[in-house]
């Protein structure tokens, strides 16, 4: 299979920056908004070298568009991510599994390629290429059965369309956030989960395989709430990015190195 491919070349004393898993949205608006001005301080920081900023799927707790319709809120998160492509910085972004909706509205409004198979991006930088694989994560990998044959169901063009013409649009936002409200307290996002090994963590079992099609030296994924930064082989690399429900956790790539870091909480956020 091939996929969706990328060339940038990154200018001296710039950098690429990682992050996924902000879940805005969730599990309530008032701690929502406390993440949603962390992620806001974190972008300005980072403003002055990034040169292209990569969010790796589930930006949002739930997320769905209709033709006319995008869901209430997260205006600084937004407001922000404009601001920085309109500064002339490159973002792209990865659909998870609680906003695989969207579709036009990043691209139209915000100036944001959106990616929904894996990426191959390779970086020009100091002489040197370097290759990432990029993706949010779900599905991917062996397991995982069940959701699979529900990621199915959702991203069916019948499913998008029966959501997004049949339900007025406030019943189906509310669905969608019941759902994903539900999924929250099942999975209790609190607690973070724990790197299984590697005969048993699935993303890195994926990376494996598809380093045996085409090298890569860092495959780069989201989803799975661990900060990972571990080697698929000599040669590569893997990182899983961590959340920003606990961690605040973001890696960065200055032409050489790939590093993960963590954005501190400020102590007077409330």
């Amino acid at each position: 299979m091939s996929y969706p491919q990328l060339e940038v070349s990154l200018s001296t004393h710039k950098k690429i920056y990682f992050a996924s898993d902000f879940h805005l949205g969730a599990p309530n608006h008032t701690e929502s908004m406390v993440r949603e001005r962390r992620l806001v301080r974190w972008l300005e920081s980072i403003r002055h070298d990034a040169q292209m900023i990569c969010l790796v799927g589930d930006l949002f707790d739930f997320w769905y568009e209709h033709r006319r319709v995008v869901p209430q809120g997260f205006v600084r998160f937004m407001g922000k991510l404009a601001e920085l492509t309109d500064a002339g910085i490159q973002i792209i972004a990865f659909p998870g599994n609680h906003d695989m909706w969207m579709s036009g509205y990043f691209e139209k409004e915000l100036n944001i390629q959106t990616f929904r198979e894996p990426l191959e991006l390779s970086v020009s930088a100091q002489g040197n290429t370097t290759r990432f694989f990029i993706t949010h994560g779900d599905g991917r990998g062996p397991g995982d059965h069940s959701y699979k044959v529900l990621q199915r169901v959702f991203e069916s063009r019948l499913a998008r369309w029966s959501f997004g013409n049949i339900l007025h649009p406030d019943w189906a936002l509310w669905l969608g956030q019941t759902w994903a409200s539900y999924s929250w307290r099942k999975n209790d996002k609190e607690i973070k989960p724990k790197f299984l090994g590697e005969e048993k963590e699935w993303l890195l079992l994926y990376a494996k395989e598809e380093e045996k099609k085409a090298h890569h030296d860092y495959y780069v994924f989201g989803h799975r709430h661990i900060e990972l930064d571990y080697p698929v082989n000599d040669q590569s690399r893997i990182f899983i990015l961590g959340d920003w429900i606990v961690d605040n956790t973001y890696a960065i790539f200055d032409g050489k190195t790939m590093k993960l870091h963590n954005y501190p909480h400020h102590n007077t956020e409330k």
